[in-house]
């Protein structure tokens, strides 16, 4: 990929994944998208159910929509694995928290018996964390509205990877215009953004994190640019911020 180029006019793969939880490990990959885009136009769309071959949580149901028996006849992972790296192939990666969704494409592809291949990637998360630092949850949903992107069906794969690149163009004029200083500032954001939640984190774990509200309203201070809200749980926010006009992410 030729880092000197515009990374808006590269062909871009944006991905989402549903899954049955949140451990890549132990949980399996429900639903997948691959949307390709260049220029900010989708030049195709893929997407599929997928058999996870184990029980499918009632909370998943509730959040998605997607019920055990919609997965009875479709196909498990491993084939469906070619297309999925063929899709992927010779693009940039885009996904909204990426490394959710590519810990669970890694983790199914090795299930597979196949080997993940390294992307170029971009993260529009690091992007709406900085750039949207002040204007409350980092969710895609939260961030689609505000940046006006309709996300027709949000916990469903191919709407969720479709918003994540419409929010990346949307993007665009506050970042810079070649792929390399992209994925430059990328990473300095990101790592930032890591430090700021190391810090938090220690300042929580030692007791001396500030607790916001007064009164009976009191509640948990919430880490740097934190995604998911104001739930300080990231499993609770993923089962019980949902459904509404926003994502897990």
């Amino acid at each position: 990929m030729n880092e000197a180029q515009n990374w808006s006019e590269l062909p871009l793969a944006s991905v989402d994944v549903e899954t049955t939880g949140l451990d890549p490990q132990s949980d399996r990959v429900i639903e997948v998208a691959i949307i390709h885009m260049r220029g900010g136009v989708e030049e195709e769309r893929w997407s599929s159910l997928i058999n996870p071959q184990c029980d499918l949580p009632p909370e998943v149901t509730r959040i998605t929509g997607i019920c055990a028996e919609d997965l009875v006849n479709a196909p498990t992972f491993d084939t469906v694995c070619d297309e999925v790296q063929t899709r992927l192939k010779d693009r940039i990666l885009v996904a909204y928290n990426l490394d959710f969704d590519r810990a669970f494409l890694k983790q199914e592809l090795e299930r597979a018996g196949r080997t993940w291949k390294e992307l170029t990637y971009v993260d529009p998360l690091v992007f709406a964390r900085e750039l949207h630092r002040t204007q409350g949850s980092k969710r895609l949903t939260a961030v689609a509205e505000r940046l006006g992107i309709e996300l027709k069906q949000a916990h469903r794969a191919a709407d969720d990877a479709f918003a994540a690149a419409q929010v990346l163009y949307a993007f665009a004029p506050q970042l810079p215009a070649t792929l390399g200083e992209l994925k430059l500032l990328q990473s300095q954001w990101a790592t930032k953004q890591e430090n700021e939640r190391a810090a938090w984190k220690n300042r929580r774990d030692s007791g001396i994190e500030s607790v916001i509200g007064s009164g009976d309203g009191q509640r948990t201070s919430l880490g740097p640019a934190y995604i998911y809200g104001e739930e300080t749980d990231p499993v609770r926010a993923m089962f019980l911020h949902l459904p509404d006009s926003g994502s897990r992410r």
